[in-house]
């Protein structure tokens, strides 16, 4: 278990803050393997439970899982030109196996749009083959320079989908599917506000004819690109002769999408709603919930409230009124540890709620609750307790969500805004800047150099200002779009 030694403040040092939390909470730790990470217990339960809700939401919309081989061969990276070009850099390449040099080396997957192409090809002669929904639960490997547990390491895990349609509007609104479901996804169940909207042309991934991405603000008002949607055109298709004979009996090139999140999201979890006292958990995510701490002084007190605290949890994971999805409970009856400590401790690993019970609570019929993001103290009553937990619990899950949403538009700055006041900005507390630019990668590459902001999307409709800018914050030309600028992770 932790220490009691308190956090640096977020106010201190926030990246201090964050690596704290990360290893006090006992979500992640590292590994002997430099670069690399260990999702511990705590950590790896919050993943297993976004990869149900996500896994669930992808089924819903008709996709299903396989698997492909974590090793590619190095020729097909090559087969589409911008692709090997993104990935060379981070590329792990595997040259000796069972003692021999091989014959072609092989690369650790970084991503399987090459490899799972190849099999498309494999399998689709007609229109009637397609469309194809696949995902696949992975772990891939980049080779990261600048590594931070959770935020990028040389392995993590994610999810990733590629599809094959028949046409350009199918693959689009493919596309945009499935950033809708991140986007629910984020917000409903991670607390998380994101917005949603295009990338630019230096910002897209490798390959890609458009990228589409949620982006999330932290704490510290940087962005963080959370999961991101490809349309990949015909670009994969050609390399590979994914060909498909249409109705009209013509030869026709597939059109490919591919999608992806991945543990960088616990890190975003983190940063959205950690405080100085640690982690705090989005109940929908929270592997325990519920956290039951019995108080006692003597042996009679102990087995009276240990024995009440055992059926309270049962009574609490038998209650039916949220259907399948029972309440999760742990009863902390841990001899020689005073109840304060065990209150940090659960506090610094983000439980939800915590129940108190002592001689005196059971006496009145009563516990008393304390809220994790509120801290809010309240008595309950025990008779008809699992409703009442529910409803905290809902409550904690939507207040999240709209102090996240109200932390956002608060350091959210809208044109005008002059390039002088913008690094200004971008020098001191930072901020999501939305503004006009002129289309020119140029201007684009000089903020970046100037102020390591970029731009972080092109907004959908809904996040775009009631009156667009009409001139380039840099240049006062024309603007051709309104961005949002920011530093990101």
């Amino acid at each position: 278990m932790s220490t009691d030694k308190k956090l640096t403040t977020r106010a201190g040092d926030f990246s201090a803050w964050y690596n704290e939390v990360v290893l006090r909470a006992e979500l992640a730790d590292y590994s002997p393997v430099r670069g690399c990470m260990v999702i511990r217990p705590n950590g790896y339960g919050i993943w297993e439970r976004m990869q149900r809700a996500l896994d669930d939401m992808f089924k819903a919309t008709g996709h299903r899982n396989a698997y492909f081989p974590l090793f590619i061969p190095e020729s097909f990276l090559h087969k589409e030109a911008e692709h090997v070009e993104g990935f060379a850099p981070e590329a792990a390449v595997v040259t000796h196996g069972g003692g021999r040099k091989l014959e072609e080396p092989l690369v650790v997957r970084p991503t399987s749009e090459t490899i799972i192409y190849s099999m498309y090809a494999k399998w689709v002669q007609s229109y009637r083959d397609l469309p194809i929904l696949i995902n696949q639960w992975a772990n891939v490997v980049r080779w990261e320079m600048r590594t931070r547990l959770f935020l990028r390491t040389l392995e993590f895990l994610w999810q990733e989908g590629h599809t094959a349609h028949a046409t350009h509007d199918e693959a689009e609104a493919e596309t945009r599917l499935i950033l809708g479901v991140y986007r629910e996804f984020m917000e409903q169940w991670m607390a998380m506000p994101v917005l949603t909207g295009l990338k630019t042309q230096s910002e897209k991934f490798a390959g890609a004819l458009r990228t589409y991405a949620c982006e999330a603000m932290m704490q510290d008002n940087k962005a963080l690109q959370a999961g991101t949607s490809h349309n990949l055109g015909q670009n994969f298709a050609r390399a590979f002769e994914l060909k498909f004979q249409s109705e009209s009996g013509d030869q026709e090139y597939a059109w490919n999408t591919s999608w992806g999140v991945s543990t960088r999201m616990i890190g975003g979890l983190v940063m959205t709603h950690g405080d100085d006292n640690g982690l705090v958990t989005p109940p929908r995510l929270a592997p325990v919930e519920v956290v039951v701490v019995p108080i006692w002084k003597s042996d009679e007190e102990r087995t009276r409230v240990l024995d009440a605290a055992h059926q309270l949890r049962k009574d609490l994971t038998a209650w039916t009124g949220r259907g399948d999805d029972r309440l999760r409970v742990h009863v902390d009856g841990r001899e020689g540890v005073k109840p304060g400590a065990k209150y940090y401790e659960w506090e610094l690993q983000g439980i939800p709620l915590r129940l108190e019970l002592g001689p005196r609570d059971l006496d009145n019929g009563a516990c008393m609750s304390a809220r994790r993001d509120t801290r809010a103290k309240t008595s309950l009553p025990l008779t008809g307790l699992a409703g009442a937990v529910a409803g905290l619990l809902s409550s904690m899950q939507a207040d999240l969500l709209q102090a996240a949403r109200n932390r956002r538009e608060a350091n959210s700055v809208r044109d005008p805004i002059t390039y002088a006041r913008f690094r200004e900005i971008m020098d001191g507390e930072g901020a999501f800047v939305y503004a006009g630019w002129n289309g020119d990668p140029a201007i684009e590459a000089r903020v970046k150099e100037e102020t390591k902001a970029t731009v972080r999307l092109i907004p959908d409709p809904e996040f775009r200002s009631p009156e667009a800018p009409r001139t380039c914050m840099v240049t006062g030309e024309p603007a051709v779009h309104e961005v949002v600028w920011a530093k990101a992770y």
